[in-house]
């Protein structure tokens, strides 16, 4: 098939599916499911797989499915599509009639539009498959949103092997980008992210006596504040770092100093080696500081999720196939990014590119960032991110079929 006939043929179809792919979403979305539990998540995606006739393994990195489209010749070329499962503990407040049905669970983050999106793909592709050459594989992954991370799962249980995929893509929502627009971005992307927990020691007692105990909160709140020099004056100015702190916990009242004191937080950066450095002198000043009040400070660190890096030319290649099926001024330039993703792992063991789903839509009061209560998609956005990923896919097929020895 011509590449402009296949162009027009993805569009129609992703035209034809699009009612079906929002249905798929507002089910997701409705039956949210948290990281670890998504056992009714994957069973729904297993059950369209099947009504498609798409062979697939169930049960890899936990919840995790595996599921692959041959074409002519599967075995000439390999490209993976990875799709992330899993809602966030938060309630939503949104009053639209596919809102979650269970409090305190909510897709937050839109994975459930990248679950419909791929269940999208599966559709379009399983009806071209006379039309390219190769074998997509679609990764559906779970728990993205809590560490160790499903994508490092499913690469310990095999996703990345027999054989090697030539490129891994991935797809995110962006709520900053109108829906229609999708982003990409060469080279380093997204922060690693590391879990900071501070335990601080002292010996509690009257607050009225102060000179008979060791106040761990004043020790805590001086290596707070010593703690923001790790970014200021030990990092290097032209590398983007984050040290912050979202949770102070210190049991006393108004006349008690407690014996400890907690303190939850995140470092954040863009440099894998100034990264273990950081954790080094994370731990120097808070120790330090604490002993130079007579407490004590153990400092925890949970390692998270590395920094990600979009493959350049594999990137580069996306990006232009991008613009041939949405057209140049639907494709933007993305800055970088201090979240973090659990896709990282995937650039790891093969060339991989993550790139970002426009979703906003501000005449509908579509605006909500990611994380938060208020978050929705429009649902427009849906209509491209089946449709674009499948194209990619295929260009991406073709481009390793004519750069590789025939068999």
């Amino acid at each position: 098939m011509e590449t402009t006939d296949l162009k027009s043929r993805i569009q129609e179809l992703s035209t034809d599916l699009f009612a079906q792919v929002v249905g798929h979403r507002r089910h997701l979305h409705q039956n949210p499911e948290l990281s670890y539990e998504e056992e009714q998540t994957a069973a729904y995606v297993a059950g369209h797989l099947d009504a498609m006739g798409i062979a697939y393994s169930k049960g890899v990195g936990g919840h995790g499915l595996v599921a692959h489209i041959k074409g002519r010749n599967p075995d000439r070329a390999l490209v993976a599509l990875r799709a992330d499962m899993d809602a966030l503990p938060i309630h939503e407040e949104n009053e639209v009639d596919y809102r979650s049905n269970r409090p305190g669970i909510m897709h937050a983050c839109g994975h459930d539009a990248h679950t419909a999106s791929l269940l999208g793909v599966a559709g379009i592709l399983s009806r071209l498959t006379d039309a390219f050459e190769g074998t997509i594989r679609l990764i559906f992954q779970p728990a993205e949103e809590r560490l160790p991370g499903g994508a490092s799962l499913m690469i310990r249980d095999g996703v990345l092997q027999n054989p090697v995929p030539s490129a891994v893509v991935g797809q995110h929502v962006m709520p900053l980008i109108p829906a229609g627009k999708v982003g990409f971005r060469s080279g380093m992307y997204m922060a690693s992210a590391d879990e900071l927990k501070l335990v601080f020691k002292g010996k509690g007692g009257h607050a009225a006596q102060p000179h008979q105990n060791i106040d761990p909160v004043m020790a805590c709140a001086q290596t707070l504040v010593a703690l923001q020099q790790v970014v200021s004056r030990h990092a290097h100015p032209a590398t983007p770092s984050v040290l912050s702190f979202g949770r102070v916990y210190a049991d006393g009242t108004y006349n008690v100093i407690p014996n400890e004191v907690e303190v939850l937080g995140t470092f954040r950066t863009l440099n894998e080696d100034w990264r273990y450095r950081a954790h080094a002198v994370i731990r120097q000043v808070a120790e330090g500081t604490a002993a130079a009040l007579g407490a004590q400070c153990e400092v925890h660190i949970n390692v998270g999720y590395p920094c990600l890096n979009n493959h350049p030319e594999l990137t580069a290649r996306l990006k232009n196939a991008a613009c041939s099926y949405l057209g140049d001024e639907q494709v933007v330039d993305l800055d970088l990014w201090m979240a973090a993703e659990d896709f990282a792992y995937y650039g790891q063991h093969a060339d991989a590119c993550f790139y970002r789903l426009g979703t906003r839509n501000e005449e509908k009061g579509i605006t909500a960032p990611v994380h938060t209560a208020r978050f929705d998609i429009d649902e427009e956005a849906l209509r491209t991110g089946a449709g674009l990923m499948s194209w990619l896919a295929l260009q991406e097929l073709a481009f390793v079929v004519e750069n590789s020895e025939a068999p």
